[in-house]
């Protein structure tokens, strides 16, 4: 009975942890671990896993990386839920070095690789302007049979942008349409951005264009990457027509 009584308060205080984890309360978050060591309450890797994601999601990266190494040299077993929160930690610092050493580490560990974590380490290479890395990342996901969803897919489309892989970025977009991924504008922008850094103001235009036909919101990002694209290519008349359809939607 005591056993199951144990049992009990921690599913209870780690569903609480978890929600003050989604509402970005890092420090509630901290006070319950303290208050079931107290109590004696057993923490197991949801409990620790809930705190570091807390920490990270509150922006307190240093924190989510303290709890995480607290974790990890405990007899705790760590799971995909603190490794994918501390890279994300490091991701939000620009730490991209020590996000690909994290993500090392749960490869040699019995964690399972998922999306989550293939996703948020593409993100940290999209910050360390490290966009062949994030294609190696994204290849590697389809290899092993990780599934690819709008945001992994829009992690590696941003890294392209970054550096102007115009047709990286293009060749990902398709992706997206051939395997019915959700596609919606802030990805196509990305890949708008990447066209105007390469100099591709027609295809810019392109995927201007196919953010009407997939009946998406038109946003000041999508008028703004397009007329800069035709501005850089020279082309003033697109320009002058993407910026009457700016006024006309309002959005100018």
């Amino acid at each position: 009975m005591l056993q199951d009584k144990v049992k009990s308060d921690t599913v209870s205080v780690n569903a609480t942890i978890s929600a003050c984890a989604k509402g970005h309360e890092w420090v509630a978050a901290l006070q319950l671990v303290s208050l079931m060591r107290q109590r004696t309450i057993e923490t197991n890797s949801v409990t620790l896993s809930a705190v570091v994601s807390a920490c990270e999601k509150a922006g307190e990266w240093k924190q989510a990386l303290h709890h995480f190494s607290a974790l990890v040299h405990s007899q705790v077993e760590s799971n995909a839920i603190a490794f994918s929160a501390a890279i994300s930690a490091c991701r939000s610092a620009g730490l991209w070095e020590w996000a690909m050493l994290l993500f090392d580490v749960m490869s040699q560990s019995n964690v399972k690789l998922d999306t989550l974590a293939f996703s948020v380490l593409i993100g940290a290479c999209e910050k360390g302007h490290m966009w062949e890395v994030a294609l190696q990342l994204f290849r590697a996901m389809v290899q092993r049979s990780v599934e690819v969803n709008t945001i992994s897919c829009g992690a590696a489309i941003s890294a392209c942008e970054k550096s102007g892989k115009w047709d990286k970025a293009l060749q990902l977009v398709n992706v997206m349409v051939l395997n019915k991924i959700w596609l919606d504008t802030i990805r196509l922008n990305s890949a708008i951005s990447a066209c105007e850094k390469g100099g591709k103001w027609d295809i810019a235009l392109q995927l201007f264009a196919m953010i009407t036909q997939l009946d998406l919101e038109v946003d000041t990002v999508s008028f703004n990457a397009t007329i800069s694209a035709c501005e850089k290519g020279g082309e003033w008349e697109s320009a002058l027509q993407v910026f009457s359809a700016a006024v006309q939607s309002k959005v100018a």
